[in-house]
């Protein structure tokens, strides 16, 4: 049984290199942008 295991194991490990390979590598996801305060204030005192 667990040379069964180790051979699943390297099946595994090359299906996902040939998928890399082909693919590229896995996408990760986008970082979420960070929210940049705005000082409103400036700009209502010239209206």
């Amino acid at each position: 049984m667990d040379y069964i295991d180790r051979v699943l194991e390297k099946l595994k490990e090359w299906a996902r290199k040939l998928i890399e390979a082909l693919l590229g590598p896995e996408a990760e996801p986008e970082p979420e942008p960070i929210p940049i305060p705005v000082d409103d204030r400036r700009t209502r005192r010239h209206r």
